[in-house]
């Protein structure tokens, strides 16, 4: 009997708890794959589009699942783009985390491969800097997007509290020059403290 019960644990540790079906990781690996193509300023970009794969549409995850997934891994040391691998973990185990960040990672390195090579020989040209300047407003934009899905759930819990919290935030960034951190620990211990629900 423990042979089964530790095939099972073994089972469940690399495809996860929801036993998703082949077209399931098909599915997974291909959101994150065209999602990587659209993360202009970085894989937390496009966290909103997938909130509504992983939570929305597909059920996998839970809104509160989806943004402690990623408070877990921007509070980890390491690369921005921890955050999905740790989606993919709580979707489907290893499994999940090797279709998603496979599919995040494959697209946008071979872009930045070939991109890096056409910049450099063309780096004078107009048209290059016009698409730069171009890229800032849009990535504003899918960073302000990622916040409002991300700030969605205490929203809804407390809607004063945290209208305070992110007006007090947006005002402590513009106005100092200190670290974020400060308003993440402020943020940390009004959730603690139970004022965002």
């Amino acid at each position: 009997m423990s042979a089964w019960a530790d095939w099972f644990d073994l089972h469940r540790l690399l495809l996860g708890p929801l036993g998703l079906s082949q077209a399931d990781w098909w599915a997974m690996f291909l959101r994150f794959l065209s999602l990587s193509l659209l993360s202009v300023g970085g894989a937390i970009t496009t966290a909103g589009e997938m909130q509504r794969f992983v939570v929305g549409q597909r059920g996998w995850l839970s809104d509160a699942e989806f943004t402690a997934s990623i408070a877990l891994a921007q509070a980890a040391p390491g690369p921005n783009v921890l955050f999905v691998a740790v989606i993919g973990w709580n979707i489907g185990g290893a499994a999940g985390v090797l279709a998603t960040m496979a599919g995040t990672l494959l697209p946008s390195s071979l872009l930045t491969l070939h991109a890096t090579r056409f910049v450099r020989l063309n780096r004078n040209s107009r048209g290059l800097r016009a698409f730069n300047a171009g890229m800032t407003p849009l990535t504003l934009g899918l960073l302000a997007a990622t916040s409002w899905v991300l700030v969605q759930p205490a929203v809804d819990a407390a809607p004063l509290t945290s209208a305070i919290l992110v007006a007090a935030t947006v005002l402590f960034m513009l106005r100092t020059q200190r670290s974020p951190l400060w308003a993440v620990a402020v943020g940390a211990l009004a959730g603690a403290l139970g004022w965002l629900g």
